[in-house]
């Protein structure tokens, strides 16, 4: 089973709602968030899309799937004066907890998924975190987000930081051959509410992006100066079920990426800056390490980057 995982915007603010699953219905999902809210299940309208438009309320019993809401979705919920009945609870239909609950997932092995190195394997990463499978295109999905939250937030991601102008750096950003860094693992870790701890193989330590922030899930992503891809754990049973999604106060797995990332550099598995092959995207002039491509866009202006395969 894999993890589903909402992010839920209100006029009061935002949260992460992860008990929920594909097959959880329309009602399941505003009886989930009323309380959160206080706003009664009668009055809640839900919004998804984008630009947002509610979901209509003729069939409450549809799935979330069928509704067109996936793991990593956005809705905004709003309320209405108009109130309708409310359904009645069924207390023999039990919501699916999500599997961070389930005990037998603490014995299972940290394992790291390997996504394609396309540029966006950054984003590949944390999609398969949010939905269990590795889909290639939620990079131009998330590219989006990025560049919006810098938008809102010209202040903090003003030149000095981005390296460039905001507008800039919010058009080069939505380019499917540019990487992923800091940058945008941090305006994701805060979109998502939850922290997303990069296990660096290269320097052996883990940096923690939201983590003076009360989020109450971590993810992990490993980082080999290059490549990114996501950490999950395998159970030790046949049932197949996996977890990409941690607890914060689960200090245990924290400890197991650590060791991970010391196994890894002892090993040297990670890539050297310095020696690896890069191609300029403007001029195709082939590059090695990072301090020529730095010296390259100094002279040339040209900012976009590939990683020649070996």
């Amino acid at each position: 089973m894999s993890t589903f995982i909402l992010k839920v915007k209100t006029k009061t603010g935002q949260f992460v709602l992860d008990n929920l699953t594909s097959s959880s219905t329309l009602s399941h999902l505003k009886q989930n968030v009323s309380p959160k809210v206080s706003i009664p299940v009668s009055n809640i309208v839900i919004m998804t899309g984008y630009p947002p438009k509610p979901i209509s309320d003729n069939n409450q019993n549809i799935t979330l799937s069928e509704a067109g809401i996936k793991s990593g979705d956005t809705i905004i919920i709003q309320e209405t004066k108009n109130s309708v009945p409310a359904p009645i609870p069924n207390n023999d239909q039990k919501l699916s907890k999500h599997h961070t609950d389930q005990p037998n997932i603490d014995g299972g092995i940290l394992m790291r998924q390997i996504v394609p190195a396309d540029n966006s394997c950054l984003f590949t990463s944390i999609g398969f975190v949010l939905s269990g499978k590795v889909d290639a295109t939620c990079g131009t999905y998330m590219r989006k987000i990025i560049a919006d939250e810098l938008a809102n937030e010209e202040d903090t991601y003003c030149e000095a930081i981005l390296g460039r102008p905001n507008a800039e750096y919010r058009d080069w950003i939505k380019k499917p051959d540019s990487w992923g860094g800091a940058v945008e693992i941090a305006v994701l870790s805060k979109y998502y509410g939850i922290e997303i701890a990069v296990v660096d193989t290269a320097n052996s330590v883990i940096n923690r992006f939201g983590e003076d922030k009360n989020y109450e899930h971590r993810m992990f992503l490993i980082y080999d100066g290059i490549h990114y891809d996501p950490l999950y754990r395998e159970s030790l049973q046949a049932d197949g079920q996996i977890q990409t999604l941690f607890p914060k106060s689960n200090e245990k797995v924290l400890f197991e990426a650590e060791e991970l990332a010391k196994e890894a550099k002892s090993s040297k598995q990670f890539t050297d800056v310095n020696r690896f092959s890069l191609r300029c995207l403007v001029c195709r002039k082939e590059l090695t390490g990072q301090s020529e491509a730095q010296e390259h866009a100094v002279n040339t202006g040209h900012t976009n980057f590939g990683e020649i395969a070996s």
